[in-house]
């Protein structure tokens, strides 16, 4: 017996299989393979999004404390010691800045502030200042407003003085010692002087007030006053003048010393024309002798303002720093000349004077002249002067 099936059996996998040659479940095995990629992008997309919602929540988090709990600043009063130095010129921001690197203040802002709440911080002075490291603010400021707190060491250098007197003011003013000194001095090429000193600090330690920190050693001391001394002659463009003038810079420090011992206040101008008429003008009244006294004192090792003798100008008459025997200038600076002595020896009066006498040690009143008659009777005025009135001379 034959038997016959009732009809046809829908089986959708079965005929499509048959008929696309995919496997049955195929379609959706695929389908999940095909979504697999898809769903993993999905997930990082959503998992960055969440990651800065958090992050966003976070910060916002942040911010909203930090407004109810103020700008971060140390309680104070903090532990140990470091030393921060208040340069010419900084603000109360680049302070903080400074203070902040160190860990003497928690943040800038909070110095800031604090500086804003004190109207003594506009005088905070330029120096060294031994401060605890993680330190509320406001004691910052309040330290750093006492100038008393100050440890630095001024030292002021004035015009004229030699090396030799500058070392006894440094030794005077500081905790070093005269062989100290001079052992920095002899290292001549740690100095910075210029080529054309040739190795001679004479004239290029410049005359300042200079503050000294606490860990400055004697070689930063004096090369400071020759980095001072570098500014001064980029100011008075030493180098381009002196070239203009027919002298080497050398020779114009030479000069300018001369001017420093020998005048003051407006006079320097015209004795800057009497040593260039001097030096320049053939014949002249002076043969080229410069005959300028501070030159003879610097052969005798004292300072330049004292008389002169016969004799004492013949105890030197070989050195090439005595202008009464030796013409032309002497061989380098006598003392260090000051910005305004540096500029009148660039900047000369003009003038046919070849004489000038000092009458007045005092005011510092100079005459001057051409005619050596007159220049005489300027010598017996000075004399009187001397004999009458002073007993500086």
């Amino acid at each position: 017996m034959t038997d016959y099936d009732t009809g046809p059996t829908t089986d959708t996998g079965s005929f499509l299989a048959e008929t696309t040659g995919t496997p049955a479940g195929g379609r959706r095995a695929e389908r999940s393979r095909r979504r697999g990629p898809g769903c993993l992008i999905a997930l990082v997309v959503l998992a960055l999004l969440f990651g800065g919602l958090y992050l966003g929540v976070t910060k916002g988090v942040d911010y909203v404390r930090d407004q109810f709990e103020g700008t971060p600043d140390y309680p104070g009063p903090g532990t140990g010691e470091v030393v921060f130095e208040v340069k010419s010129g900084d603000s109360v921001a680049e302070m903080g800045r400074g203070l902040k690197e160190l860990d003497v203040v928690k943040s800038v802002d909070a110095f800031t502030e604090a500086a804003s709440a004190n109207p003594d911080s506009t005088r905070i002075q330029v120096g060294f200042y031994t401060m605890r490291l993680q330190m509320k603010a406001e004691d910052a400021v309040n330290l750093l407003v006492d100038p008393a707190n100050a440890v630095n060491a001024a030292v002021t250098i004035p015009e004229g003085l030699r090396v030799v007197d500058i070392v006894e003011r440094l030794v005077e003013e500081t905790d070093f010692t005269k062989k100290q000194f001079n052992a920095a001095l002899a290292d001549t090429a740690a100095l910075g002087l210029p080529a054309y000193a040739e190795g001679n600090p004479e004239g290029y330690l410049f005359p300042a007030t200079y503050e000294f920190g606490p860990e400055a050693q004697p070689a930063d001391m004096l090369r400071a006053m020759v980095a001072r001394w570098e500014q001064a002659a980029a100011d008075v463009d030493l180098v381009a003048k002196a070239e203009a003038l027919g002298y080497t810079p050398h020779e114009m420090m030479t000069i300018a010393s001369l001017v420093e011992a020998e005048g003051r206040g407006d006079y320097t101008p015209k004795i800057a024309r009497v040593i260039y008429n001097r030096l320049e003008i053939d014949p002249n009244p002076a043969n080229g002798l410069l005959q300028i006294d501070a030159t003879v004192n610097y052969a005798l090792g004292r300072p330049g303002i004292v008389v002169l003798t016969e004799d004492e100008i013949d105890s030197v008459a070989d050195s090439p720093y005595n202008t009464y025997e030796q013409p032309g200038l002497p061989p380098g600076p006598i003392e260090a000349p000051g910005q305004a002595a540096m500029e009148a020896a660039l900047n000369p009066d003009e003038g046919p004077w070849f004489f000038y006498v000092t009458v007045n040690l005092e005011t510092g009143e100079t005459k001057f002249t051409e005619d050596y008659d007159e220049f005489l009777e300027f010598k017996n005025e000075f004399r009187e002067y001397c004999e009458t009135q002073s007993d500086r001379c």
